[in-house]
C-alpha cells in the first residue's frame, strides 16, 4: 500500500509538464465513453431549498459515498513470494494458482453485504494481472492457464455476475520497468498511460480506480537495482491530464488518489479508522488531509478508510488465520469509519490455490451478521410523532427526517441555526445508537450536535457530536436508554440543517467491541531459554526477545548501520521463518525496512537464509513474518541494513517459526 513517498495524504499516530501522451485515440476514447454511458443523473432539489454552502460533491461522489462498503482484493505474484512489496524482479512463472475460482470470492464479498470489489490488477512489482500490451511483465508469462488467462476479466465477470460493482487499482510505482523515474513524459509514464487506457476500456464499467501513494525508492527497474526518486508524483505522472482522461472514459468512475485532482482521499490509516470530526473537504494546497479533512475545505474529496480482515498483510501469508481479526474488532472499525461518515474498503486475500482462507470467511459472514442485527430495527423509522423548533416550509417538514429516505430532509429557515427536533416513537424501545445524516448535495454544514432521551420526566443528554455530513453513527457513551422520547439539537451550524436521516438502534449484545483485539501479534516459539549474546548492540537488547509488544531494542548511541542482535535459543531446532515487530509507539526513527537474517549452529559459523526488504511499515507497522527454506539452527542473528528514518536500528520483538 502507502509507502514513504507518499505525498498524498498522512497517517495517523497514536498518524507545467507535457501533457502526457494517451496511447487511445481520442475516437477511441468517445467510443468508450458511449459504451459506458453515465449512470448518474443530476438530483433536483425542491422548491424553496436553502442555498448550498461551501463545497459540494457531484451526483457521482454522492452515489460513491452511499456505497458505505466495499472489497479489496490483493492477488499476485507476491502471493506466491510472502511479500508485501515485491521488487520487481519476480519470475511470473511462480504464478500458477490450480483452483482460482473469482465467481467464488466474489460470491463471499456479496455475502459479507459488499456493494463492490476492487482488485490490484497492478502492484508495486510492476507484474499486469492481465494480458496487456503496455510491457511483457504480464499474465501471458504465467503457466496459469497456458498464458492465456485474465484475472483482471475472472473478477470484473464475476462481479457483473453476481450484480455488485468492480473496480480496480493500479500503482504508479512499477518496480519492473526500465525506464521508471527518469522523467516527466518518459516510457514509463507512457506505458502507464497505456494500462491505465486498457483497464478502463475493456472491462466495463468501473466504479472507482485506485492510484496509490507509494512512489519510487528501491526497486529492479529492468536489472538497474537502484534508489528512484521521480520527485512530485503529481507532476510526473501528469495526474491531471490523466483524471481528464479517466473523465472522458468512464465519467461516473471515482479517483482515489491522483494528488489533488482526484474524488477520495486516504482515510489516515490502514486500520480503517478516520478522526472525529470528519470532514468532508480539504484545501486545494492540501496542508489538512487525511483522515480529518478540513472545515470549510475548497474540494468535496471524501475519505475512504482501508484495512484488512486479518492481521497477516494486504496479500496472504502462511499462518494468516491465526491472525483474522474478531467481529468485534472489525464493528468497532465499523463505528471508527462508515460511522463517522467514511466509506470502509476491507480487504481478503486469496491463497496459492486462488482461494479465500476459510477463517477470512467466516469472519466477514460473521461481521455481516452483526451489521444485519444492528440495523434490524430502527425505532425512529415512522415515528409516531416529529415536531420541530423551526421548519422552512412543506417541503422540508421535520417529518422527512425519519421516513427512511435519504432524498427527503427536514430543513429550516436561513436564519435557524440551533433548532430542535423531537420524536416521539411508536412506544418504548431499548437502544444505544444513533445515527444521524445530511443533505450532503448541500455541504456540509453543522459543527456540532447532541441527542437527548427523555428519562424519569426529564431530557437526559446521551450523547453528543461534532460533524455529520454522510453520517455520524455514536454508541452512547453511558450505555441504552429505553424511553419513547428523543430530542435533536443541532447546537452550532455554519448555515440551516438540512437533516435527511435520524435512525437509533441497539448495538448486538453478542458483540463485544471492548474486548476487540488491539494487541499485536508476535509469533514464534517460548523464549524462556533464549539469551542475547556478545556482542550486544544498542541499548534494551533483552526487549526484542521478551515477548512484550510496548518495549523495544534500539541502537540509537551508535548512529551507524548495519547492526546485529544475536541470539542463542538454548537448543537446536528446526527454522523456517523469522517475525519481526516494529516498534509500536507510533515513531519511524529506527523501524528497520531492509534486514538480513542468519543462522548457525555453533555461533561461529553463519548461513544467511532471509535478505529483503520490509514493505509497507510506515503505513502499516505490524508483525513481518519471512519464510525461508527450513534449516536446523541453535543461534540466530538479526541484522538492519536500513531504517526508515535515522541512521540506527530498532524492534520490538524478534521471533522465529518452527517448521
Amino acid at each position: 500500500m502507502f509507502g514513504a513517498n507518499n505525498s498524498v495524504f498522512g497517517w495517523r499516530l497514536l498518524k507545467k509538464i507535457p501533457r502526457v501522451v494517451a496511447v487511445v485515440s481520442l475516437a477511441l476514447a468517445s467510443v468508450a465513453a458511449q459504451a459506458i454511458p453515465s449512470a448518474v443523473h443530476p438530483h433536483k432539489q425542491p422548491s424553496g431549498a436553502p442555498k448550498p454552502y461551501g463545497a459540494l460533491p457531484s451526483e457521482q461522489q454522492v452515489a460513491w459515498q452511499r456505497m458505505e462498503f466495499y472489497g479489496f482484493i490483493h492477488f499476485g505474484l507476491n502471493t506466491f513470494t510472502n511479500k508485501e512489496w515485491g521488487y520487481g524482479d519476480e519470475d511470473p512463472t511462480i504464478f500458477n494458482p490450480q483452483k482460482f475460482d473469482a465467481d467464488a470470492i466474489v460470491k463471499v464479498c456479496k455475502e459479507a453485504g459488499m456493494a463492490g470489489v476492487i482488485y490490484t490488477a497492478k502492484h508495486h512489482d510492476g507484474f499486469c494481472m492481465w494480458p496487456t500490451k503496455s510491457t511483457s511483465h504480464n499474465i501471458t508469462k504465467t503457466p496459469w492457464k497456458n498464458g492465456r488467462g485474465d484475472v483482471v476479466k475472472e473478477f470484473s465477470e464475476a462481479c457483473k455476475k453476481e450484480g455488485i460493482k468492480f473496480g480496480t487499482y493500479l500503482s504508479p510505482w512499477d518496480r519492473n520497468h526500465p525506464d521508471y523515474g527518469k522523467r516527466p513524459g518518459d516510457a514509463y509514464t507512457k506505458t502507464y498511460n497505456k494500462q491505465i487506457d486498457e483497464l478502463l476500456t475493456n472491462y466495463g464499467p468501473i466504479f472507482e480506480i485506485w492510484f496509490d501513494g507509494a512512489n519510487g525508492g528501491d526497486g529492479y527497474y529492468g536489472g538497474a537495482r537502484e534508489k528512484r526518486n521521480i520527485g512530485d508524483p503529481e507532476k510526473y505522472y501528469n495526474f491531471k491530464d490523466i483524471v481528464k482522461k479517466i473523465r472522458r472514459i468512464q465519467p461516473d468512475c471515482i479517483i482515489w488518489g491522483a494528488g489533488h485532482y482526484g474524488d477520495a482521499r486516504w482515510g489516515g490509516s490502514e486500520d480503517g479508522f478516520v478522526n472525529y470530526p470528519h470532514w468532508h473537504t480539504i484545501g486545494t494546497k492540501g496542508k489538512e488531509r487525511g483522515g480529518t479533512g478540513t472545515r470549510d475545505g475548497e474540494r468535496w474529496v471524501p475519505a475512504e478508510g482501508d484495512t484488512k480482515v486479518n492481521n497477516a498483510g494486504w496479500f496472504w501469508h502462511p499462518g494468516q488465520d491465526k491472525k483474522v481479526k474478531s467481529v468485534g474488532k472489525l464493528m468497532e472499525t465499523w463505528f471508527d469509519c462508515v460511522g463517522r461518515g467514511a466509506n470502509l474498503i476491507l480487504n481478503v486475500a486469496p491463497n496459492r490455490d486462488g482461494q479465500l482462507d476459510p477463517a477470512d470467511v467466516k469472519a466477514l459472514l460473521e461481521f455481516k451478521k452483526a451489521r444485519d442485527k444492528l440495523y434490524h430495527k430502527d425505532f425512529a423509522l415512522n415515528a409516531k410523532t416529529v415536531k420541530a423548533s423551526n421548519v422552512r416550509g412543506a417541503n422540508f417538514a421535520a417529518k422527512n427526517a425519519v421516513d427512511g429516505d435519504m432524498d427527503t430532509y427536514w430543513a429550516t429557515s436561513d436564519n435557524a441555526k440551533s433548532p430542535e427536533i423531537e420524536i416521539t416513537l411508536s412506544q418504548k424501545a431499548k437502544f444505544d445508537v444513533v445515527r444521524v445524516r445530511e443533505e450532503i448535495r448541500l455541504g456540509q454544514r453543522v459543527d456540532a450536535w447532541a441527542l437527548d432521551a427523555w428519562v424519569d420526566n426529564n431530557w437526559q443528554e446521551v450523547v453528543e457530536g461534532s460533524s455529520i455530513g454522510n453520517q455520524a453513527m455514536l454508541k452512547f457513551p453511558r450505555g441504552a436508554v429505553t424511553t419513547d422520547r428523543v430530542r435533536l439539537r443541532i447546537t452550532k451550524s455554519a448555515a440551516a440543517p438540512c437533516i435527511s436521516e435520524i435512525s437509533l438502534f441497539k448495538f448486538p449484545d453478542s458483540v463485544d467491541i471492548s474486548t476487540a483485539d488491539s494487541e499485536p501479534v508476535i509469533s514464534g516459539i517460548r523464549k524462556n531459554k533464549w539469551k542475547v549474546v556478545a556482542p550486544v548492540a544498542g541499548t534494551n537488547a533483552k526487549s526484542a526477545i521478551d515477548g512484550n509488544a510496548a518495549t523495544f531494542w534500539k541502537t540509537d548511541s551508535l548512529k551507524t548501520l548495519p547492526q546485529s542482535l544475536t541470539v542463542n535459543m538454548g537448543e537446536t531446532i528446526s527454522v523456517k521463518a523469522f517475525a519481526y515487530l516494529p516498534r509500536q509507539d507510533g515513531s519511524f526513527t529506527g523501524m528497520t525496512d531492509r534486514y538480513i537474517f542468519e543462522l548457525s549452529l555453533d555461533g561461529k559459523k553463519w548461513h544467511k537464509v532471509a535478505e529483503g526488504e520490509f514493505g509497507n511499515l510506515r503505513a502499516s507497522p505490524e508483525e513481518q513474518i519471512i519464510e525461508f527454506t527450513p534449516q536446523r539452527a541453535r543461534f540466530f542473528r538479526f541484522t538492519g541494513t536500513r531504517a526508515l528514518e535515522g541512521d540506527y536500528v530498532s524492534a520490538a520483538e524478534i521471533g522465529i517459526v518452527k517448521e
